[in-house]
């Protein structure tokens, strides 16, 4: 099996990353691939309501617990003290897919678009010191950038670029197939 290709969103908290990763996963899979995401937190969270069974089950101690219904499936791993996993090994836990658009880990060395915002907290640019950034996606000029840079809202030409950079294969559009049937 093929490894999916994987790109990158990096940036500063409010910078616009998962409006951007919204738009990309709607844009891809419009474009007739299939996307897988990962989200990297620096912060604790919890997918499961307080109280409810799968709920019970963790704090009882379970190790995984599996919740699963006839629309989708849900896996939870308590860590229960161990080291927070590598992006390579949550990356062989998805499913075969095209593409794998990740929020967040900035230190990874994969291609990655940085977003930023004027609104962002931090403005700081991250693209000068991480050699992974091959492109900037802003709400604002930036002048001076020796990489590519897009309109922050620029979907379409975004996707392009990610997908020239991935080397994903062309798909008929959906749309497109529809359209001549």
């Amino acid at each position: 099996m093929t490894p999916p290709s994987v790109f990158g969103i990096s940036g500063w908290k409010n910078s616009g990353k998962t409006g951007l990763a919204v738009r990309l996963v709607a844009e891809f899979t419009r474009r007739g691939y299939a996307i897988s995401t990962i989200k990297h937190a620096h912060h604790d969270f919890d997918i499961d309501k307080v109280g409810a069974d799968s709920f019970r089950h963790r704090q009882a101690g379970a190790h995984e617990v599996a919740i699963v219904s006839g629309t989708r499936f849900a896996i939870m791993h308590e860590l229960r003290g161990a080291p927070e996993p590598s992006f390579e090994e949550i990356l062989s836990r998805l499913a075969p897919c095209d593409l794998v658009l990740i929020e967040g880990y900035k230190r990874e060395p994969v291609p990655k678009i940085e977003a930023r915002r004027l609104e962002a907290s931090n403005r700081e640019p991250l693209a000068p010191s991480d050699p992974h950034i091959v492109a900037i996606a802003a709400d604002h000029p930036v002048p001076d950038a020796t990489i590519p840079v897009f309109d922050l809202d620029d979907t379409n030409a975004i996707a392009d670029f990610i997908a020239q950079v991935t080397g994903l294969p062309p798909r008929p559009c959906p749309d497109a197939l529809q359209d001549s049937a």
